[in-house]
């Protein structure tokens, strides 16, 4: 536990910088999105006929959900430029998110994913537009005005240049007093156990939330039980412990103390599970950023993840006017 936890950054106006714009957004959300191709019926790939095409990807999920629940936010990416990537982008922004920093690549692909529903999901991603994104981006992006930053564990599994991506974006962020949150998002068709174990962990250690799945956190590290997970990042002031069906666990650490909050998961009938984990991370995190206490954000979190288990997309719209923490 570090001896001064960090604080939830205020929104009040930052210094003038090199980077400021107005209607400056309050989040952003770095990542990959990709066109995803899936069956609109539910159906499997081998026998389904009609296919819908929509998009996907951890940050840009998470910044839907903030957007959909007041929450000023951008989503910063590089989309190919054809017309995967000005569906994906046409998507993303009708939902509310700010895309002024989205860099469309005239040399690469938008990535593709492709799900089989209850079976598996196929990734067609190498080389992708966003592949290519790196330290030099940083530059270009409005992280020292912002409120907060949110990142995962998928981005430095997509190349060399996104590995380094990471500490860069933390580097501004921290130098700043921009909040940082990390969901560990451990992707296996992306890279082996070990790699990733070893790359995330002190990644997700300078943090001050972290998102991680107690099954996903077990698989990585050995760590069974939320507590044993929660002592793996002793330096954020937040670890959230996701144990899929059964619970959410907060563990706060302020003032040399660390208070621990659980809160069991809603019952839902599943359509898809994909999607779920950024849904419960948007809406803990706009809980968390307007001052709602352990119990209401661990609350927001699961009613969010809830609306989302119950339609085949990524993000489901609506949650705001259709279910209730």
């Amino acid at each position: 536990m570090s001896a001064a936890p960090a604080t939830i950054p205020t929104s009040e106006p930052a210094p003038a910088v090199a980077d400021a714009v107005a209607d400056a957004p309050e989040v952003l959300c770095i990542g990959e999105t990709m066109a995803m191709v899936t069956s609109a019926d539910a159906r499997s790939l081998v026998s389904a006929e009609t296919f819908t095409i929509t998009q996907g990807g951890a940050e840009s999920n998470l910044a839907q959900h903030l957007a959909e629940l007041g929450v000023r936010t951008a989503w910063v990416s590089a989309l190919g430029a054809d017309p995967l990537g000005d569906r994906v982008l046409a998507t993303v922004a009708a939902s509310g998110v700010d895309t002024r920093w989205v860099r469309r690549d005239p040399d690469a692909l938008t990535g593709l994913y492709v799900k089989d529903p209850g079976a598996a999901v196929y990734y067609y991603r190498k080389g992708s537009a966003a592949s290519r994104l790196g330290p030099a981006d940083v530059a270009s992006w409005p992280i020292r005005t912002a409120r907060w930053v949110h990142v995962s564990g998928i981005t430095p599994a997509l190349s060399e240049s996104c590995r380094a991506l990471l500490p860069a974006i933390l580097d501004v962020a921290r130098a700043n007093g921009v909040g940082i949150s990390f969901d560990v998002n451990y992707r296996p068709a992306l890279w082996p156990e070990d790699e990733a174990a070893a790359t995330i962990l002190p990644l997700a250690n300078r943090a001050d939330l972290v998102l991680v799945g107690r099954d996903e956190a077990e698989r990585l590290w050995g760590t069974p039980t939320s507590e044993e997970v929660a002592a793996l990042f002793p330096r954020p002031e937040y670890v959230v412990v996701k144990d899929g069906a059964e619970e959410a666990v907060e563990f706060h650490r302020a003032a040399g103390t660390q208070t621990v909050t659980r809160r069991p998961a809603r019952r839902v009938e599943v359509v898809e599970a994909v999607g779920a984990g950024d849904a419960f991370g948007g809406g803990y995190l706009a809980a968390l950023l307007r001052g709602d206490g352990p119990d209401e954000r661990l609350a927001l979190g699961h009613s969010v993840a809830a609306w989302v288990l119950g339609s085949p997309g990524d993000f489901r719209a609506g949650h705001g006017t259709q279910v209730r923490a």
